[in-house]
């Protein structure tokens, strides 16, 4: 089975998985969603990952992270751009998720990074989902 939509389905399994309680959720391994848990681990969002070769496309596990009151970490996390309507944004334009307190994912030319990477190194591109 071919997921149209690879990015939207690794962000669902974060939203429930931490939902629910879970310790650790795994999903398939592409390069774009490689990019979107370095940039979740870099901000703090998630306490690591690591890709599991299968034999096929592989895996990766992501270990979630919560508050010492067992509260997930990630209160919430959006797509933003999809398939069929692409959202591209340059530097200026780049949304401040709740002020600044949040993450906005962003695949540049330079490859994915957070919204305040973007604004040091003075690129924009395709917006992928933000994270509170």
């Amino acid at each position: 089975m071919s997921l149209s939509d690879p990015i939207a389905d690794m962000l669902t399994r974060i939203r429930n998985a931490s939902r629910v309680g879970r310790q650790e959720v795994s999903i398939r391994a592409n390069k774009i969603c490689h990019g979107v848990a370095q940039v979740l681990k870099e901000e703090g969002y998630i306490d690591g990952y690591d890709r599991i070769d299968d034999g096929k496309q592989g895996l990766i596990r992501i270990a979630l992270k919560y508050t010492p009151d067992g509260d997930p970490v990630i209160n919430t996390i959006q797509r933003v751009s999809k398939p069929g309507c692409r959202i591209y944004n340059g530097r200026e334009n780049l949304p401040r998720v709740m002020g600044g307190l949040g993450v906005a994912i962003v695949s540049t030319n330079k490859g994915v990074m957070s919204d305040r990477k973007c604004r040091q190194e003075n690129v924009g591109g395709e917006l992928i989902c933000t994270v509170s």
